[in-house]
């Protein structure tokens, strides 16, 4: 069996047009997306959905009647709150069915709600086309001026489209569809044939196909009704004429299916991983109609009772949660092995149930065998579990068989049967009453409904307003948000452009100082290192008279102060002192060296100027300074060599002296 397909959508917003989708397949509900009404179109006719679920057809406006031709064929659009002047609202709607709703202003929730409802069969399937379609035969290109291959050509295309009707024909009268044919007779062929078949678009599928682009052409045309008509979806109808049965549910992560019959025989044991709510449900209906939902604990969990509430169906609870050693023995009495715990859950709950029911069920059984009714003996058990008596559920079986009078004369010269007829008319009498009674409650009730379908409608529309409402405040919401973090974004720009301003006029400052030749230009090195002089060399080049300015010379040593000196560099400035290694080599090359605060240093990122008048004093000085240090250091020098001699002389006379008073 294909597994069935159904779309929820409801409108999001208009101009555009769009729509949120949600699909329901095999009681998996999955979000699709937001979709165009194109869109919407091409994604239905891919996917080929048995229903498209909406809560209002008046949402598709204008574009309804398109959207009901593109519709593939097969697919039903269902209006689920109802025929047109008797809708309700998707919420009652839920409530009724055990569907959870969670916010009534979301599109996904209502086209979730939508998609559920339809499952279950609820709502009415929008007609749009009569059951007749038109099918239309005629040629597909067109003949040209004349000639002889002009000629030869036509004869052949309206051969073309005599056989093309006769097919059709034939096809026709061997599916046994009724029809009525027009042509018209040209060159002993046809130029067209218009066939009115009276059948739906379905029963045609795959039967006669549409054909475009050749020299013959078909094309089929629904013959749309003049007013849409609303048919309700079977679905409930359906439950009374299914088998009635007692079913045993063990939720969980695996959850566990038993069934048992009226007569306490297991028609069915199911077990099934992470198994959602809705295949649970189209499982139990495959098989029949609960009467009873059973569980194994107390109290009830959740899932049993949602399934109980859908089925309307008597809740069975134990009245304190069954044993192992109580559910083995169940088994041991049953014969029967099953697949795992989940199943034993099951079948234990559902037999503990039906043992509840037994001597009721055989005191049924007993009376039908007694009188002979024993044909409908299911349908009087299913009525005596809902509460009804004997004599009132043989009477409401007996009314649905509507027996002839011959087989009610029958029953009636039965003696056995007396005490139950007499009983009966009793009741027919007594339900005459009521039925007097509940006449009057019925318009009563009549009234209320219409006072009530009245205020839901002004609800609906009210909701309508306070969703729209809240969408603009969450639109509101957004922008807002959007509008905040723009402005710390711009903010954050403001105070990168007000610093680069501020740099860009130093850096102008520094270029007029530079231009006009007051200013030194200095190259700046990061790092005093090997890997750094390569670096400026190779982006601005490094030239004797250069001024260097680093930033941090930590970590140079003598062989780099070396280099400094070879390349012939004026001098070298620096943010912090230089190693100690690096001032002597610069010290003893006579190579200036400052600190950038004596010297008043003016630095944006990657460029830095020193005042040439101020860089020019400060080398003098230094130079000068150093001059009078070697000059100091080379007099003092100079005297240690004459102490020296003065001792050498010395020593040599005395050394002399005593040598010739010796002689």
């Amino acid at each position: 069996m294909r597994p069935i397909l159904i779309l929820g959508i409801d409108v999001i917003g208009e101009n555009p047009k769009k729509f949120a989708v949600v699909s329901w397949q095999n009681g998996r509900l999955e979000r699709k997306g937001e979709f165009t009404l194109y869109r919407l179109i091409r994604f239905i006719q891919g996917k080929r959905p048995d229903i498209v679920a909406i809560d209002s057809v008046t949402e598709l406006g204008d574009d309804l009647r398109r959207f009901l031709r593109a519709l593939p064929p097969g697919t039903k659009l269902v209006q689920v709150t109802g025929r047109p002047g008797e809708q309700r609202s998707l919420q009652s709607l839920a409530r009724e069915h055990g569907i959870r709703t969670i916010d009534r202003f979301d599109p996904y929730e209502e086209a979730k709600l939508s998609a559920l409802l339809a499952s279950k069969g609820v709502g009415y399937e929008v007609l749009a086309f009569e059951d007749e379609v038109i099918v239309k035969v005629t040629r597909g290109r067109s003949h040209g001026k004349g000639g002889w291959s002009q000629d030869r050509y036509r004869k052949r295309v309206h051969n073309l489209v005599r056989d093309k009707v006769r097919e059709i024909e034939d096809r026709l009268r061997r599916a046994d569809i009724p029809f009525d044919l027009e042509t018209e007779e040209k060159d002993y062929g046809l130029a067209r044939g218009e066939f009115r078949v009276y059948a739906s678009r379905e029963e045609l599928a795959g039967l006669i196909r549409p054909m475009r682009g050749g020299d013959v052409e078909v094309r089929i045309y629904p013959v749309e009704r003049a007013e849409l008509g609303f048919a309700p979806l079977k679905g409930e109808e359906a439950i009374k004429e299914r088998k009635s049965i007692i079913v045993g549910i063990d939720p969980g992560i695996t959850v566990g299916i038993a069934v048992v019959d009226l007569s306490g025989n297991v028609i069915a044991l199911h077990s099934e991983r992470n198994m959602p709510v809705g295949e649970v449900f189209r499982f139990i209906s495959e098989i029949g109609h609960p009467v009873i939902v059973a569980t194994d604990v107390s109290p009830a969990p959740g899932f049993v009772e949602k399934i109980a509430r859908s089925f309307k169906a008597n809740l069975f609870v134990p009245r304190e949660s069954l044993r192992v050693e109580e559910k083995n023995e169940l088994l041991r009495n049953l014969g029967l092995r099953v697949g795992d715990d989940h199943q034993r859950d099951a079948l234990a709950a559902a037999y503990k149930a039906y043992l509840r029911l037994k001597p009721k069920l055989e005191h049924v059984e007993a009376k039908l065998r007694e009188t002979g009714l024993t044909r409908r003996t299911d349908e009087v058990k299913a009525l005596v579990i809902q509460g009804y008596n004997l004599g009132e559920a043989m009477q409401r079986v007996a009314r649905r068989e509507k027996p002839r009078e011959g087989e009610e004369s029958g029953v009636q010269e039965s003696a056995d049967v007396r005490p139950y007829v007499k009983k009966i008319r009793e009741l027919e009498d007594r339900i005459a009453l009521l039925e007097r009674e509940n006449e009057e409650l019925r318009d009563v009730i009549r009234e209320q409904r219409r006072t009530i379908e009245r205020l839901e409608r002004r609800i609906a529309d009210y909701d309508e307003e306070v969703r729209k409402k809240v969408l603009r405040e969450r639109e509101l919401e957004a922008k807002v948000k959007r509008i905040e973090t723009l402005e710390r974004q711009l903010r954050e720009a403001r105070a990168v452009i007000e610093r680069l301003s501020r740099d860009l006029v130093r850096v102008k400052r520094m270029n007029v100082v530079e231009i006009r030749g007051s200013a030194v230009p200095l190259k700046v090195l990061r790092v005093l290192s090997w890997r750094e002089l390569e670096r400026i060399e190779r982006e601005v080049g490094l030239r004797r008279g250069d001024v260097l300015f680093v930033i941090n010379p930590a970590g140079a040593g003598k062989a780099i102060a070396g280099e400094l000196v070879e390349k012939g560099i004026k001098a070298l400035i620096t943010e912090r002192p230089l190693p100690q290694t690096v001032s002597e080599v610069l010290r003893e090359a006579h190579l200036p060296f400052f600190l950038s605060e004596e010297l008043d240093v003016k630095r944006v990122d990657e460029f830095a100027v020193v005042e040439r008048e101020t860089l020019e004093r400060a080398i003098g000085e230094l130079l000068e300074k150093w001059r009078r240090e070697d000059e100091e250091r080379e007099a003092e020098r100079f005297l240690r060599l004459v102490d020296e001699y003065r001792i050498e002389r010395k020593k040599e006379l005395m050394r002399k002296a005593e040598e010739e008073s010796r002689g």
